[in-house]
């Protein structure tokens, strides 16, 4: 549980970080095409699906290891 609590740490931290860096007032060509055809939306709802999915594997598999580490 707290390698997961740290990964989950890391995470947060690295969307700070990110998110001052989305914050400049450059936008690129790639980035309005995105946004004009509005498949942005689909990326960023694919990648959060990603995450979440291992997040929860993550959490299921330190589960079962603890589990078995019981026994």
């Amino acid at each position: 549980m707290r390698k997961i609590k740290s990964l989950l740490l890391l995470f947060i931290v690295l969307s700070f970080t990110t998110a001052v860096q989305a914050q400049t007032n450059e936008v690129s060509a790639f980035e309005q095409t995105m946004r004009g055809n509005g498949r942005i939306y689909v990326v960023i709802a694919v990648m959060t699906t990603i995450l979440v999915g291992l997040f929860l594997y993550l959490i299921r598999l330190d589960r079962k290891i603890s589990k078995l580490e019981k026994n």
